[in-house]
């Protein structure tokens, strides 16, 4: 009984899809100024106010956003990028 053959993947498409999408962001849209902003917001609000309330409703939007860009943009990114190079092939 003879093995399937694995689909051969080109080469541009794999590397396509492992590209990082961060290096088409500026300068202040990387990973770490997203995180230190996050964390000087909400740090900011608690230093300033002293209130668990507000820090809460200032880190729930900034802990939303951060989540959004630093764990589900880049890895959407990637599908993307995987997907136009299979089309271009």
């Amino acid at each position: 009984m003879a093995s399937p053959t694995p689909e051969v993947v080109p080469s541009s498409s794999v590397s396509a899809a492992l590209e990082s999408p961060w290096k088409h962001k500026p300068w202040w849209c990387q990973p770490w100024s997203i995180v230190l902003t996050g964390i000087t917001v909400t740090g900011g609000s608690w230093l300033l106010l002293h209130r668990v309330w507000v820090t809460a409703l200032v880190a729930l939007p900034i802990g939303a956003w951060m989540g959004f860009f630093l764990l589900l943009w880049p890895k959407l990114m990637q599908q993307a990028m995987a997907e136009g190079a299979e089309i271009e092939d």
